[in-house]
């Protein structure tokens, strides 16, 4: 048996210390929640993985702690915790079971999921979730929590503090943006390092983005199917440890160092005027659920209090990952909270975007409340309130879908916008070549506008316009398949949507597409980012298609750590191209104020409003009527946004849908005698536009497909 000693108690039961592992100079102390625990010992190895048990203090509301003098830094640590087997209760106590502290800020090692290890099926070895307790010691096969110290030297670093109707998101993998990025040395790449390289800040300031969203950090896992499948997972949605960044993300060998690391790359990002915000798994974790997932950490120390359980002690799951974390209870709130407060404060990060956020705002009734304590928490915390906060709003649960419900400073992940741009460059022009009618232009015109149906209690900054994410095919894949082609993903194309809202022009991918297909799909990849980059709202753009990346038709690529998903940097001329074209359009976004208005537009922009700031035109150029507006034949409109009241130009928008060229006719403006072409989705790079500057009243003739924005004069 391992040595066991007691811990010292430096401090009054009822007022613990903080959380985690402190160290203090003359040893570290240890606070962890167990609230329904008998005994609680933590266990410290030493570097041949020697343990020795330390009994901590019982504290009051559920906490254990004690001080362990003569350890420092860098020491490896797990609990184990003692008390009742009620699975019906929802207590899973077993000190058969090494645990990770839930508050650890540095993780070494990995779980080892391999069944050659047990013998029989993984799932049950490490669990202990049998109806009969498994006591086998699971410590030879799971991480070890690792004390670290907060020093660093920031030195001048100054966060951007970009205003949202600046913002424009990058959102990017920290290992699929530079695993094969030439410029970055070969250590450095995939890193958080290499995320910080010159060459990789050089694309990016280029582009003008002004904050890049950084999928997973926090550490994470492979599910154990994966690791059957020889598959990982790629994308990081299943956290093992809130406070900790992912070790396999560091150049760095150690977790202190990886701290550092990480720092350093938000330190060198911010110098740059790059904010860095974080995709953030509150919802769930990677013990998935209780009847075939692994006790780790949470499930060992207090299941009954980090899980949404139902009367039998089983796993609520509204996420799709087998439970969701119970933010009904308080301790469950603060430790997200803490992690929040940690990332902010300590790692010094921008903002969150929560994935699945409703699950996190589902009160005692299990409905999604806007005014849940956790996102009032989050609205009146003197730091949290102060940084960018983005909602995935929707979730897998009951009536999951909440976008435009989550309440202020937070931005939504507007997804009515996605599809609704996709179906008109897309969707309907197929039918439109086909003869079919479409979905018509008063939904897309509702969202260039900034989606006010939606957000009307916020303003159009609250809406995260994309055209693609992570989860999905890529704006190059958008526009080459019909169909998803997951079949790497070893799930028999079972996982990932069937509803893309796209169109291969004819030839599902590249093979045997013709050169006419190719610039046809091109030209779609074109107007899908002059939408994005023209409409109301907060732009996000997926990293890649700036370059038009492809995953071959995989929409859900998250067990792809390979060529599937990581950027190809070896450029043809055609992507060099549309990083131009990209380029130029984030610069026409910022030049103009009235493309990035920070409240909605004045007036009704159908019948004739003479107040509204906005006005949309049919193809004749006259103002386009209710009935027109709802048609879900038309193909052809305009809008023009006035930009007199914030000191700027008035803007053309032409956008036509349609399978042919068609003649379309200038508007009349107040002030505007001719228009002159800024840019047409026609042509592959901005510098071959050709001059024109054409009479209010006159002709332009729109190509198939086409969009063109146009400047008043």
């Amino acid at each position: 048996m391992p040595e066991s000693l007691t811990a010292t108690a430096r401090t009054s039961p009822d007022a613990p210390p903080p959380l985690g592992a402190t160290a203090d100079g003359t040893g570290v102390e240890f606070s962890v929640y167990a609230g329904n625990a008998t005994a609680v010992d933590v266990c410290l190895f030493d570097e041949h993985g020697a343990e020795r048990r330390v009994s901590l203090h019982r504290h009051a509301h559920g906490m254990w702690a004690g001080h362990v003098p003569g350890i420092v830094v860098g020491q490896l640590y797990g609990y184990r915790a003692t008390g009742p087997w009620d699975p019906t209760q929802g207590h899973r106590y077993n000190p058969a079971k090494l645990l990770l502290d839930p508050y650890a800020r540095g993780v070494v090692g990995e779980i080892d999921w391999r069944p050659e290890v047990f013998g029989h099926r993984v799932e049950d070895d490490l669990s202990g979730d049998a109806e009969v307790r498994d006591d086998r010691d699971s410590a030879p096969y799971v991480p070890r929590s690792v004390v670290v110290g907060n020093g660093f030297d920031w030195g001048d670093d100054k966060p951007p503090h970009t205003p949202w109707d600046r913002t424009f998101v990058y959102e990017t993998h920290v290992r699929g943006l530079t695993r094969t990025l030439p410029d970055v040395p070969e250590h450095l790449r995939g890193t958080y390092a290499g995320v910080a390289h010159p060459a990789t800040i050089a694309h990016l300031t280029r582009l003008g983005v002004t904050a890049v969203e950084l999928l997973p950090v926090h550490a994470f896992t492979s599910e154990p199917e994966l690791v059957q499948r020889d598959l990982t997972n790629y994308w990081g949605y299943n956290t093992l440890g809130f406070f900790a960044p992912h070790p396999a993300y560091a150049a760095a060998q150690s977790p202190q160092e990886a701290i550092h690391e990480f720092k350093g790359m938000v330190k060198l990002l911010h110098a740059a005027g790059l904010e860095v915000i974080l995709d953030v798994v509150y919802n769930h974790t990677c013990e998935q659920g209780s009847g075939s997932g692994a006790t780790l950490s949470w499930r060992g120390l207090s299941s009954a209090t980090y899980y949404r359980l139902d009367e039998r002690g089983n796993d609520v799951d509204v996420t799709g990952c087998g439970n969701t974390l119970d933010m009904r209870h308080p301790e469950t709130v603060r430790m997200v909270l803490d992690s929040l407060r940690y990332w902010a404060t300590e790692m010094r990060v921008d903002g969150f975007r929560f994935d699945l956020a409703p699950a996190l705002a589902r009160g005692l009734d299990d409905a999604f409340h806007p005014d849940h304590p956790f996102l009032m928490a989050l609205r009146t915390d003197p730091v949290l309130s102060r940084v960018k906060l983005i909602a995935e709003p929707w979730d897998v649960g009951s009536h999951g879908w909440r976008t435009g419900q989550f309440p202020a400073p937070f931005a939504d992940w507007n997804d009515r916008f996605r599809d609704t741009v996709r179906n008109f460059w897309l969707v309907d022009l197929a039918g439109d070549q086909a003869g079919h009618p479409g979905h018509g232009v008063s939904d897309l015109g509702t969202r260039i506008a900034g989606s006010r149906d939606l957000f009307a209690s916020r303003s159009p900054l609250a809406s995260i316009n994309m055209i693609t994410a992570h989860d999905g095919f890529t704006a190059a894949d958008v526009a080459s398949y019909d169909h998803k082609h997951n079949d790497a993903n070893g799930e028999g194309g079972t996982d990932g949507s069937n509803d893309n809202h796209s169109w291969n022009f004819g030839v599902e991918g590249d093979d045997g597409a013709s050169d006419v297909i190719e610039a046809s799909r091109r030209r779609a990849i074109r107007n899908l980012l002059a939408t994005l980059l023209t409409s109301a709202g907060v732009p996000m753009l997926l990293g890649g298609d700036e370059f038009g990346r492809s995953q071959q038709g995989n929409n859900n690529a998250y067990c792809q750590d390979n060529e599937i998903s990581w950027y190809d940097w070896d450029l043809a001329k055609r992507q060099a191209d549309l990083i131009d074209t990209t380029t130029f359009l984030i610069e026409l976004r910022a030049a103009h104020p009235v493309l990035r208005q920070r409240t909605f537009f004045p007036g009704d922009p159908i019948d004739g409003d003479a107040l509204a700031a906005l006005h949309w035109h049919g193809a004749d150029g006259s103002i386009m009527t209710a009935d027109e507006w709802n048609d879900g034949g038309t193909r052809t409109l305009q809008v023009v946004f006035d930009g007199s009241d914030v000191g700027d130009d008035r803007i053309l928008l032409v956008l036509h849908g349609g399978a042919h060229d068609r003649e379309v006719t200038l508007p009349a403006q107040t002030g505007v005698t001719r228009w002159e072409l800024a840019w047409d989705s026609f042509y592959e790079r901005p510098d071959e536009l050709p001059s024109a500057s054409v009479a209010v009243g006159a002709e332009l003739t729109m190509h198939a497909g086409s969009f063109a924005i146009l400047i008043g004069a």
